[in-house]
């Protein structure tokens, strides 16, 4: 039987690990138990009761494998933000099954009461961490929906008295990462501070607005500042494609900035 169960193990582990994104280690690990476990159920070897603990630390650690992978992203789409949220309560609602059930433990006298602590203790760290992802959720869902606020709002006639809305300079068409790279650093040493890049690539907001950002950089300066007019001739000069907004154009722009790279495929006119 020692046989059977080693070659149903390695098969699991090889099954894993050739798959087209290798598997997280906590997660590939409890899945493994818990396949070692129902082998030996199977045998006789232990009761089935026992995999109900292993099914539990099965799905707490694929819940947590959202958790580490969702939380460490900057940008996070709709979807993203609900899966994290979903495992967040998941694991918070198994914390708080332990809880009761220790709970009834001691008040039947089969534990002792100091031994609820640790299980009160995961729990509101499970609380805390629920809440966490509630709030970078919603920061997600309120980015989005001032994104969707943009396309219903009715366009203003005009600008602000003798200002322009937008301009296009269409360059060789191409920017590449090691142009921004370039540019980030002469811009750095020219003006002694970062340069203020609001969106590199496809974000929550632009797949809102229905953009495709990729490849595109947005920098929230206003085009008629000093850094702003310098931006604009650096760009001219090296050939780069970009798109100045002076203020915001429903659907178009939600405030005053520089799109540098080609024109955003959803539109016909004007970028982002």
């Amino acid at each position: 039987m020692r046989l059977i169960l080693c070659l149903a193990v390695s098969a699991a582990f090889l099954s894993a690990a050739s798959g087209p994104q290798a598997e997280d280690p906590d997660v590939l690990r409890a899945r493994l138990n818990l396949q070692r476990l129902q082998a030996l159920v199977g045998a006789g070897a232990i009761p089935r009761a026992q995999l109900e603990k292993a099914e539990d630390a099965l799905g707490d650690a694929e819940d947590l494998a959202v958790l580490r992978r969702t939380m460490s992203l900057t940008d996070l789409t709709e979807d993203q933000a609900n899966e994290m949220v979903a495992a967040a309560h998941r694991r918070l609602d198994r914390r708080q099954k332990q809880v009761d059930r220790m709970r009834g433990f001691v008040e039947s006298g089969i534990a002792a009461r100091n031994e609820l602590q640790p299980f009160l203790d995961q729990a509101d760290f499970a609380r805390n961490e629920f809440n966490l992802a509630v709030s970078r959720a919603q920061i997600c869902h309120d980015l989005v929906e001032m994104a969707r606020a943009e396309l219903i709002r009715q366009p203003r006639a005009e600008g602000p008295t003798g200002s322009k809305e937008a301009v296009r300079y269409e360059g060789v068409g191409t920017f590449t990462p090691a142009q921004f790279q370039q540019l980030s650093a002469v811009f750095e040493r020219r003006f002694s501070k970062p340069m203020p890049v609001s969106a590199i690539g496809e974000t929550a907001v632009h797949r809102a607005l229905g953009f495709d950002h990729r490849g595109r950089v947005d920098v929230a300066l206003n085009p008629d500042t000093p850094e702003g007019v310098w931006l604009r001739q650096y760009l001219e000069a090296q050939h780069i494609p970009y798109f100045a907004f002076w203020h915001a154009a429903a659907g178009k722009a939600t405030g005053a900035h520089i799109h540098i790279g080609p024109e955003s495929t959803r539109l016909t006119a004007a970028a982002d």
